[in-house]
């Protein structure tokens, strides 16, 4: 179930979906690096403001799911107009910026994006741009990105499927009537 929060600015409603903190794991894959399995961090936040804090950190996992060392971190604001359109600005690690345009889709829970700017520092790898899905699927948060640079043409780079991270003191609201012990209410 999703709740709106009450400080929540009203233009943000469509994107509730996003709020909160998610944690899973993906597949990275693009000429010249090595493919792996990653995990991810991801935040949605919001204070009040008609947009949303995005921060995103990714670790490259060894064959039994352990962190081996940082691949990516992202952060930025998401807006979304009175049209569904979606603008994003965002910045990484390795040195990139970027404007991103794109939709919320009618009806569903689902955001397409796509790169209007890049900017790059001269250290940072070569990029041009890019696209991405993200849906909100079975209470999961999954997304797909595209990559683009100058040697190859846009393609499907990394993929993620991720569970929503539930604070246990949500929980501990739900258990006003349990006992000091805990044992009665298993009778």
């Amino acid at each position: 179930m999703i709740e709106i929060p009450s400080d929540l600015h009203p233009d943000l409603v469509p994107l509730v979906f996003l709020l909160g903190d998610w944690q899973g794991a993906g597949v990275f894959d693009f000429p010249g690096d090595e493919k792996c399995n990653f995990g991810q961090e991801v935040s949605f936040r919001h204070d009040g403001r008609p947009f949303l804090e995005y921060v995103s950190r990714t670790w490259v996992l060894d064959e039994k799911g352990e962190k081996v060392r940082p691949l990516e971190t992202e952060s930025g604001y998401w807006r979304i107009d009175a049209d569904r359109g979606i603008e994003v600005v965002m910045a990484r690690d390795a040195g990139v910026i970027e404007t991103w345009y794109g939709e919320l889709a009618e009806g569903k829970p689902q955001i397409d994006l796509a790169t209007d700017a890049v900017g790059r520092l001269a250290c940072a790898p070569a990029y041009t741009g890019g696209k991405r899905l993200y849906g909100y699927v079975k209470g999961d948060l999954m997304w797909v990105g595209e990559k683009a640079t100058p040697e190859v043409e846009l393609r499907p780079y990394m993929s993620a499927q991720l569970k929503k991270v539930v604070d246990p003191s949500e929980w501990a609201k739900d258990l006003k009537d349990l006992p000091d012990d805990g044992i009665a209410f298993f009778k």
